[in-house]
């Protein structure tokens, strides 16, 4: 067979050939040894960027190869930032600036005129969270003549704290952007968890009280919904035609995760002003976590319990578990106190990790997805091996210093009125949000929406309504 077809495709025809003769090595990992860390995350580093193409020559620049969307490859350059914070090895930094840079539009902020007529809330708060991520960590700031990294996550805020939508449900971000895409009529976590994330995280990064408000506002309102529980369930969303009554009751890896990032970023914030609200709420998601790590498993691997037992994932959430590994990393920092309750599952889910990238792709260190058994599952991707890289270097957390501030270490300047008043909730004076909808609007994004979000409430309706 000659690979002409698409590489998932093409990969896949190799695993099926080979799977029954392969051997379960996996990448070899000793967490005993920063080291070995450190070749493991190499190695898996490599086969992730092995699918971008964006530096390649008349590919585009930031983006993914079909069939990932646009918010992926921003959580993979994320991802890549870490990498570098972990690691030291700045091979891909040029590659990273470049594709975050790629995507940013004249008005400074991630909203790419490749993007304008299907990006979603959440689509953008993953590009601002590498942008923070660059900001927290140090990384290398753009070229002169670019805005910061700060200033491009103070962007999406100011965009986003714009879009706060009090027409129904009492307030809240809506899942998409543009009137003409199906999800804007529903209202879910991650999107709203992300707006929360990045306030706290600014809030922590600059000072500014005015980005707390709004991390409080934001959980303030999703608790006057049905989307948190007493017991720190995180729910998908629901849909704004019964004002947010009747969620939809999927639990996904990242939800908590971006929830649980935000809150320990809030308790390290107002720790020192003796409130212990923001403690109880970190440690009360910590727990709520657990969901994700079954007692069947042995409470320490991390599973994606609404698709990955069914094998029902669809291209986007095999990448989740890399979002709830990051950031429960990222709370031990934070909120030190929760240390010996994550670092167990990092570990044992790292171990679990590694001992799946054993395919035959890549020279049989290819990652599959299922980190309770030791061969590999025949699953591979961009998804995967995210998941894999963020796993297993998450486990060096306690060898790099926590991130900087503004006040202390900090080099990234920023622009507090970033992205104010530009590719905002629809006004009179946007053009963008206001002409008439074409047919050809309709087919190349509320199709593409409603497939989304139709295979969201249908492949996985067993654990929505089943229970």
């Amino acid at each position: 067979m000659i690979c002409s077809e698409s590489g998932l495709r093409c990969l896949a025809f190799w695993a099926t050939l080979l799977g029954s003769t392969q051997v379960a090595t996996g990448i070899p990992l000793d967490l005993s040894s920063t080291q070995s860390i450190k070749n493991a995350a190499s190695t898996v580093a490599h086969g992730m960027m092995s699918y971008y193409k964006g530096n390649e020559s008349g590919m585009a620049v930031g983006l993914l190869p079909d069939p990932y969307y646009w918010w992926e490859a921003g959580a993979m350059f994320d991802l890549m930032v870490q990498y570098w914070y972990y690691t030291g090895d700045d091979s891909y930094n040029e590659v990273v600036t470049q594709g975050l840079l790629a995507q940013i539009s004249e008005d400074k902020d991630f909203m790419p005129t490749n993007q304008t007529k299907t990006e979603g809330n959440d689509d953008q708060a993953f590009w601002a969270f590498a942008a923070m991520s660059a900001a927290e960590l140090n990384f290398p700031d753009p070229p002169a003549k670019q805005p910061s990294w700060l200033a491009l996550a103070q962007a999406v805020f100011n965009e986003q704290a714009h879009r706060w939508d009090t027409t129904r449900c009492g307030g809240g971000l809506r899942w998409q952007i543009f009137t003409w895409n199906k999800g804007y009529e529903y209202k879910n976590s991650i999107s709203n968890g992300g707006f929360f994330q990045l306030a706290a995280r600014l809030a922590r990064y600059t000072g500014n009280q005015t980005y707390a408000d709004w991390a409080e506002k934001t959980w303030d309102w999703m608790e006057t919904t049905p989307l948190i529980t007493q017991q720190y369930n995180i729910y998908d969303g629901a849909d704004m035609s019964n004002n947010c009554t009747q969620p939809i009751k999927l639990q996904w890896t990242y939800n908590v995760g971006t929830f649980l990032m935000g809150a320990s970023n809030m308790y390290n914030y107002i720790q020192t002003k003796g409130n212990d609200t923001w403690r109880a709420r970190t440690a009360g998601l910590l727990k709520g976590a657990q969901l994700f790590f079954p007692q069947q498993l042995g409470g320490n691997i991390m599973q994606e319990v609404a698709c990955e037992p069914q094998v029902s994932c669809n291209n986007d959430q095999p990448s989740f578990k890399a979002y709830l590994s990051r950031w429960m990393a990222a709370t031990t920092q934070m909120a030190p106190f929760t240390t010996q309750d994550i670092m167990p599952k990092l570990q044992a889910s790292a171990q679990g990790a590694a001992k799946q990238c054993s395919g035959a792709p890549n020279g049989g260190t290819t990652c599959g997805r299922t980190w309770n058994t030791a061969t590999w599952d025949g699953k591979l991707g961009v998804g995967e091996q995210m998941s894999a890289l963020s796993i297993i270097q998450s486990n060096l957390i306690s060898k790099v210093a926590a991130p900087v501030t503004a006040d202390k270490g900090g080099t990234s300047k920023g622009n507090p009125s970033a992205g104010a008043g530009t590719n905002t909730n629809p006004t009179p004076a946007d053009p963008i949000l206001t002409r008439k909808v074409t047919m050809g609007d309709k087919a190349g994004a509320g199709i593409l929406t409603a497939v989304v979000l139709g295979g969201l409430l249908g492949s996985t309706w067993w654990i929505s309504f089943g229970n």
